[in-house]
């Protein structure tokens, strides 16, 4: 081992450990891998900034901006209903169309946006049917994953082809992984229908609201909200008597929701707006725990003993309903305070489910993390305004307006594009780009709209990770690493590398995101099967369909954290669904790439 093996792998060792630990954001350490490569001369310079020439990040830019274009002219909710429609009240259907919508989609979108455009769908399609949601988020979520074997445009797949090209091999084509994949989808999708879902967390979150469109009510239960709902008087003495909610400052100080507000002539206003002036006999009713509760007694408020509220939490006019905070948010690290939620929308967020558990106090703190189901009470005609936010998902309402007479220009866009890309008469790069800016072009997309689409850590992560596969090859740690990988392995026939790699891209992606456990194995898949006499293709293909494999933990893949509040789902539930699907497509893997393809 050179010293130049020990350096790279050494700043990778160190890199693992601040992606595994989180120490640090992912696209950050990328950026620290690729400047202390540069840095400790691996690579020169320009190299270390080559990451944003490639046509792998040029490739998967386009096609966040593609996917949108699909999303925002309304074609992939169209089609996502029209299936979801088809099942009727028949679960094993319903689930079936599920999987096979988010697989058929995730072969030409980005799967984050495949699954987030049908995540509404799904819940409605659940409900209608009787269903619990929970029974479907999870295998939309595996079917979108799925989908991304069995074309290039996963990113880890091209990931892998970037890397085949820069060792002069063929780069895969658009439908090449398509033989390989296919076959996974189907017997995933088969896995789900016959065995996945009997093993499936039956309640959660969001099938608990099913019932609140029936008994509003119900929604305090579900966030536990019953036990922090309280009831206060403003007497006449009392500092809160003449002031806006506010000037008040409940919320900021105390960490309180006022829900409504029961005035003078019996006159209720739920949700009321910041402005409204408390006056002397007004009862409020909180939300919030019980010692911040008795703080308002400091203000001359009676806390009355027992809440006599009787009256829904909702009516025509005022709106409970789930929002989650949306794939590429904005709003992700950032607290409600800091949003300026409620100045903006008029909206009152009373709890937040994560992790399993609900959150009732000072939510206007918590900093928010993609995945967060928020339960927001306010106005209907204020639900607007969110619904036009791209940062949030509202479940059950119409959602942001579309541009539904483009849908025709985007299909034909999309058709075009994949048409050239397949059939190899513009490079996949080109063609996925020249696409993605007749999105723009024919008003498909503004430009802002496709620059918010893009999901920008990923990008960066991407081009700050692609110089690792340099400094793999021109330090000789991928030809050494190949090299014991084949001492190990000891002889064996071709189809165990295969395996081999497909394990440790398995175990990798686990761990690390698909794309960087495919920047990391891709160099040395293709120096193994070099030195082996295996087809060097085949084996770079099983190891990106290995980094597709992010089955076993919620944090694998984006998708996966997606669905997790919603669905109620806990990490025990990724492993029990997901390590026999794992197992099943690690077989269906070894039977269909040698009959389909030389090993």
């Amino acid at each position: 081992m050179t010293p130049a093996i020990r350096t790279v792998l050494g700043i990778l060792a160190i890199a693992g450990v601040l992606m595994v630990t989180e120490a640090l954001r992912a696209d950050v350490v990328a950026w620290l891998v690729a400047m202390a490569l540069a840095l400790t001369g691996v690579i020169g310079p320009d190299d270390a900034f080559s990451g944003f020439a490639r046509s792998a990040v040029i490739t998967v830019l386009a096609v966040f901006i593609l996917s949108q274009g699909l999303q925002r002219t309304g074609v992939a909710r169209r089609v996502g209903r029209a299936l979801q429609g088809l099942a009727g009240d028949r679960p094993g259907l319903l689930l079936l169309l599920t999987m096979l919508a988010g697989a058929g989609f995730s072969l030409v979108m980005n799967n984050i946006a495949a699954a987030a455009v049908l995540l509404p769908a799904t819940t409605e399609a659940a409900r209608r049917a009787g269903v619990s949601p929970s029974k479907l988020l999870l295998p939309l979520a595996f079917g979108t994953i799925l989908g991304g074997t069995a074309t290039l445009l996963s990113t880890s797949n091209i990931v892998v082809s970037s890397v085949l090209a820069d060792r002069g091999l063929a780069p895969f084509g658009l439908l090449e992984f398509a033989p390989v994949g296919l076959p996974l989808v189907a017997v995933g999708v088969l896995y789900m229908l016959l065995v996945g879902r009997r093993i499936l967390v039956a309640s959660s979150p969001s099938d608990e609201v099913d019932r609140i469109q029936r008994l509003r009510q119900e929604l305090t239960e579900v966030y536990a909200l019953e036990e922090r709902l309280a009831e206060v008087r403003v007497s006449f003495r009392s500092a809160l008597a003449g002031q806006s909610i506010a000037a008040s400052r409940i919320g900021e100080r105390l960490g309180l929701s006022v829900l409504a507000v029961h005035g003078e002539g019996g006159r209720v206003t739920m949700a009321p707006p910041p402005e409204q002036v408390l006056r002397p006999g007004d009862t409020l009713l909180v939300a919030g725990k019980p010692d911040r509760v008795r703080k308002l007694a400091g203000l001359g408020a009676e806390v009355l003993d027992a809440p006599s509220w009787n009256d829904d939490l909702s009516d025509g006019q005022v709106a409970l309903l789930e929002v989650v905070v949306a794939p590429r948010s904005h709003a992700a690290g950032r607290t409600l305070k800091e949003l300026h939620f409620r100045e903006k929308y008029g909206l009152s967020v009373v709890a937040l489910w994560r992790g399993g558990r609900s959150y009732r106090t000072d939510v206007g703190d918590i900093r928010l993390q993609f995945g967060d189901a928020l339960l927001i009470h306010g106005a209907r005609t204020r639900v607007a305004v969110l619904q036009g936010d791209p940062d949030f998902l509202v479940l059950g309402g119409p959602g942001i307006p579309l541009r539904t007479q483009k849908g025709w220009v985007a299909v034909l866009i999309t058709v075009l594009t994949l048409a050239a890309a397949a059939s190899g008469l513009l490079p996949v790069a080109v063609a996925m780009m020249v696409g993605a800016l007749c999105m723009v072009l024919t008003g498909c997309l503004a430009m802002d709209e496709a620059y918010r689409s893009v999901e920008w850590r990923a990008v960066f992560l991407l081009a700050g990770m692609l110089p690792v596969g340099i400094a793999l090859d021109r330090s000789g740690a991928s030809d050494w690493l190949g090299q014991v990988l084949v001492q190990t392995l000891a002889g064996a026939q071709p189809l165990v590398l295969v395996a081999v790699l497909f394990l440790l891209g398995t175990a990798l992606t686990q761990v690390v995101s698909g794309q960087v456990a495919a920047v990391i194995l891709a160099p040395v898949a293709v120096a193994a099967a070099r030195q082996t006499g295996a087809e060097p293709r085949s084996v770079a293909m099983a190891t990106a369909i290995g980094c597709s494999m992010a089955f076993l933990t919620p944090t694998a893949h984006p998708v996966n954290v997606l669905v997790m509040a919603l669905g109620g789902y806990r990490m025990r539930d990724f492993l029990r669904v997901g390590l026999p699907l794992t197992l099943l497509l690690f077989l269906t893997l070894l039977l269909v790439l040698p009959a389909v393809r030389m090993v």
